[in-house]
């Protein structure tokens, strides 16, 4: 008999953030959840911790207990060893956080793994675990673990002592793994013989692997917990979830020599009552889970800032220091220095300092300093233009007391994050200004932020037809029917089928466009891939994997947070925004050619911007290579304005 109204919580769950293999959204995943009278849910995503942040937000925010897991990847051997591929072998393992030294340790691990461990998957080895282990929750995970494997090959003996080792490691907070996912229910539906095949092995693995942690769980005493590795949110989500398995591995969804998991749809979300049904032999494997989320107590603590240490002066603060340099760069920008200037930089400073944001001025300032006389060009754009003290300081070059740009629209006693100052560098000579921001601050504390590629309207609708065998004339005409959304506001599928009327009627005339088109919903806004984000870089004040988990860029060595820029913001760490510029290179170049050719040096800070000359080229429209004026529609604009001064730019 089913267990009668079980409690249940999920804490075998992969999010979007296990890429293109786990298709649910944290939003959507957490409503679910709380829909389904499920007090707490886990989130354990292969090898990562990228969507920990914005899952416990949400989940916090829905009044669901989160619980920040990962589904790693362990070893026997070394991590650092790299065998051939096929002769070393990784096993999943699926670790909790119950607190916040389990949380750190996690991050340990991750970091570790990707920075070290990295081949073919993040991988640590078993002394690594150990030494990371305190405060995690450890299970035998899903048929891939490594006592699972064990009772595979045949060898009891062997699997006894694997559970035997992670006993003595993790002791109480060791549980072993059952899995039900109806296989039998799907083998005579499946018409391929191949496919058929497959579901027939699943039903023997995992039968095997279920009665063997039973006897070891009934032989050694370790507690049984049910688990559904759930890679999507309902079961009429596992179509899409397949075309994300397929845009991975270049396949079509046709294919029955690949991974499937569409053959059994239910890798879902289930319902407590789903579980219960599953496992009335095993209530005491849906009672754990819940013991377990009781367990978990993990506080993160968000909104606080993290500032790195400045070089100083002996006997002095930051603030100190910066009221001192803005007053003393106050004097060299303004031949007279009225009681309006002082008022206003008094006014900034304490702010500044009152908020605690003395040594992000100092930063800048540094960086600012150190281009100068490496005579790399740089540039700040924004609201930080009208910052008296940035322009004293030398980080900004405008005057914003002559251009009456106010302060408070950069930084008021009211807003509630830190300034945001955004630094354009020469693209030429970006690394260098991060390779003296790693050497100055120490490379455990410097990294670039991660980023996320997602699953735009036009991509998914021709990463859909692709994998369901369409040609590529297909996919191409319906996105090309996809009107362009706006920098910041892309375009969805919904909002085109409102605003493209031959969108529409190919959706509602054309089968085949229809199938691509409703498919491309499920996946849309989708993270597809990580890279590195254009601009921004952290510095942390001690070890940034005690802030954020840290991997290597997917194709190179440069290392970059696992937490998006939000994410790393919310944890405390400073961002800066160092974006590369074409245009700064030309100018450099320019200014290295005019000396090489001339003998004269220019200094592009000296360089009028009154010229008239410059003004009757951009008003005949001689716009070709001026950043920012040379779209079409701003030199239409300049040519029949005919501006005659910066302002009117």
């Amino acid at each position: 008999m089913p267990v009668k109204n079980p409690k249940f919580v999920h804490l075998h769950v992969h999010s979007e953030y296990s890429l293109l293999d786990g298709l649910s959204k944290i939003s959507g995943l957490v409503k679910h959840v709380k829909e389904n009278g499920m007090g707490a849910v886990a989130i354990s995503d292969h090898g990562v911790m990228y969507g920990a942040i914005e899952f416990y937000k949400k989940a916090v925010e829905e009044g669901v207990k989160p619980i920040i897991g990962m589904e790693g990847y362990v070893t026997k051997e070394d991590h650092k060893l790299k065998k051939e591929r096929g002769k070393g072998k990784n096993y999943h393992i699926l670790l909790l956080a119950k607190n916040a030294e389990g949380y750190q340790n996690l991050i340990k691990l991750t970091s570790i793994a990707h920075l070290e461990g990295y081949y073919y998957r993040p991988r640590f080895d078993k002394e690594t675990l150990k030494k990371y282990s305190k405060g995690l929750i450890c299970t035998s995970a899903c048929v891939q673990g490594e006592t699972p494997q064990a009772l595979l090959d045949g060898s009891y003996k062997e699997a006894k002592e694997t559970a035997q080792w992670y006993l003595d490691v993790f002791g109480k907070d060791y549980y072993l793994e059952l899995q039900r996912h109806e296989y039998e229910k799907y083998v005579d539906r499946a018409e391929d013989p191949e496919i058929k095949r497959n579901i027939l092995g699943q039903i023997d693995t995992e039968k095997a692997v279920n009665e063997g942690l039973v006897k070891l769980s009934r032989d050694m005493g370790i507690p049984l917990i049910a688990t559904n590795d759930a890679h999507y949110i309902g079961k009429e989500d596992a179509e899409a979830q397949d075309a994300l398995v397929c845009v991975a591995t270049g396949k079509n969804v046709s294919e029955t020599k690949r991974l499937r998991f569409v053959d059994t749809p239910s890798f879902y979300v289930r319902s407590p009552a789903e579980m219960g049904e599953l496992f009335p032999d095993f209530p005491e494997a849906l009672e754990n889970t819940i013991k377990i989320a009781d367990k978990c107590d993990l506080e993160i603590k968000l909104g606080q800032w993290f500032f790195p240490e400045v070089e100083l002066p002996e006997k002095t603060t930051p603030e100190k220091f910066l009221k001192d340099e803005a007053k003393e760069g106050l004097g060299k920008k303004f031949d007279k220095v009225t009681d309006e200037l002082k008022e206003r930089l008094n006014y900034e400073l304490d702010i500044i300092c009152k908020r605690g944001y003395a040594p992000y001025f100092l930063i800048f300032q540094d960086l600012a300093s150190w281009a100068r006389r490496r005579g790399i060009p740089i540039n700040t754009r924004g609201s930080a233009a009208g910052s008296l003290v940035s322009y004293s300081l030398g980080i900004t070059s405008v005057d914003p007391i002559y251009y009456g740009l106010p302060f408070e629209r950069f930084l008021n006693p009211f807003r509630p994050s830190p300034p945001d100052i955004d630094l354009d560098v020469s693209d030429e000579r970006r690394e260098e200004m991060i390779e003296y921001l790693t050497k100055k601050y120490g490379n455990q504390k410097v990294a670039q932020i991660c980023t996320f590629g997602r699953m735009l309207a036009r991509g998914a609708v021709r990463d859909i037809a692709r994998v369901l065998g369409y040609p590529y004339a297909t996919g191409d005409r319906i996105s090309k029917l996809i009107p362009q959304g706006s920098q910041g506001f892309p375009m969805s599928i919904e909002k085109a089928l409102k605003e493209s009327r031959e969108l529409e009627e190919l959706y509602t005339s054309d089968a085949d466009a229809k199938k691509i088109i409703d498919l491309a919903r499920h996946i849309e806004g989708n993270a597809r891939h990580v890279s590195v984000h254009a601009a921004g870089v952290v510095i942390s004040p001690h070890a940034l994997t005690d802030f954020t988990p840290l991997q290597k860029e997917p194709s190179g060595e440069k290392i970059i947070t696992q937490y998006e820029m939000h994410a790393c913001e919310d944890v405390g760490l400073v961002k800066l925004d160092l974006l590369g510029i074409r245009n700064l290179s030309i100018l450099e170049n320019a200014v290295k050619l005019v000396k090489e050719t001339t003998d004269k040096k220019v200094d592009l800070s000296q360089i009028p911007i009154d010229d008239k000359e410059t003004f009757k080229m951009l008003s005949r429209g001689e716009t070709l290579g001026t950043f920012q004026l040379s779209g079409s529609g701003v030199t239409r604009y300049l040519t029949e304005l005919k501006p005659n001064r910066v302002e009117d730019l």
